[in-house]
């Protein structure tokens, strides 16, 4: 049998969270659980932030390089797409949308 680590005081399976996702998404991590395994973890989008600047502080003060940020290419490549699906949006896709 191998165990496994869980690294947060709150648990949720996979088939709840599913019910309401956003209810997990908080400021202590969550661990989502897929037959009784860790599948990953939930946190709120102020926590992950928290955790992206830790990490890189971490990364500045140690001299190794993670990237935890999209390239300015893959920023780009994403305004590219977005900026191609309004232009190509119907009035119907967009609905009661207005600049």
């Amino acid at each position: 049998m191998t165990t496994q680590t869980i690294l947060t005081e709150k648990t949720v399976s996979i088939t709840e969270m599913r019910k309401n996702p956003t209810q997990y998404f908080t400021d202590e991590p969550v661990a989502v659980l897929a037959h009784n395994r860790p599948a990953g973890y939930m946190v709120s989008t102020q926590l992950f932030e928290t955790f992206v600047k830790a990490l890189e502080r971490e990364q500045a003060i140690k001299g190794f390089q993670a990237n935890f940020r999209p390239s300015a290419a893959r920023l780009d490549g994403i305004a590219r797409t977005g900026n191609e699906l309004i232009q190509a949006a119907t009035d119907e896709d967009l609905g009661d949308f207005t600049k």
